[in-house]
């Protein structure tokens, strides 16, 4: 017997924390009866159904996209612009990215059915590291830079310390290239970073994601984790927990 909430998110529905919300309003069906208390367990005889459809208890799979830049980080777009599951169009699961990059930022994210696992990586407290590569316009003094690695002051808040390293300088055109890991993962973090301490991003990519690299992989090109890795990055996730 499993709590219901997990069984959800373990079906790719939502997140465990969303599935609460789903539960309380309603919207969950056990049998046939509406459940609204977080409480209840069921089986793998139970119906269960969210939004009037009986979920799949399907197995799960963990991918690694190399994004590419002018694609939407989602599952559907009401402009019709390429996602990022449309790279997968032999996968009948249905697989939804942990996370987001921007429509023009390119490089990893990760894609998956577990709604437990994709909650696990992207809370907070966790502190997955990601690793950026921004060519900027402007070059970075070393008070900005130490600015970043104490953690800087945006509008939702102060960010947490980042890794900063000019990784190169082109004085005459006035760009740089900078590396930046940070753990954060908030709406246009790095870029507004970048922004508020003078030189913008030109342009963006996500190199790493914990141990996870490029490695092998084109611009559209995904592979599938493999259980060790998966494994790799629960362990991670539990380390880092306070």
């Amino acid at each position: 017997m499993e709590r219901l909430q997990k069984v959800i998110a373990n079906a790719g529905i939502a997140s465990r924390r969303k599935a609460e919300e789903l539960i309380k309003e309603g919207r969950v069906k056990v049998n046939g009866k509406v459940v609204t208390e977080l409480g209840v367990k069921v089986s793998g005889n139970d119906q269960v159904e969210v939004d009037e459809i009986p979920i799949d208890k399907e197995e799960p799979i963990y991918f690694i996209l190399y994004k590419p830049s002018g694609v939407i980080s989602s599952v559907s777009d009401d402009k019709g612009r390429k996602v990022v599951t449309d790279f997968f169009p032999m996968i009948k699961q249905r697989i939804y990215p942990i996370g987001r990059l921007d429509y023009d930022t390119s490089g990893i994210i990760l894609l998956t059915n577990d709604g437990e696992f994709s909650n696990l990586l992207q809370h907070p407290k966790y502190e997955i590291n990601k690793e950026y590569i921004a060519k900027v316009k402007g070059i970075p003094t070393k008070e900005a830079i130490r600015k970043l690695e104490r953690g800087i002051q945006l509008e939702d808040g102060k960010t947490a310390p980042a890794q900063v390293k000019i990784m190169s300088m082109d004085n005459k055109k006035n760009t740089a290239i900078v590396r930046l890991i940070i753990h954060e993962g908030r709406n246009r973090q790095v870029k507004r970073m970048l922004e508020a301490i003078g030189t913008p991003v030109l342009k963006l990519k996500r190199e790493r994601y914990a141990f996870l690299d490029l490695s092998g992989l084109r611009s559209g090109d995904a592979r599938e984790l493999s259980p060790h890795e998966v494994k790799q990055l629960r362990a991670l996730a539990s380390t880092k927990h306070r």
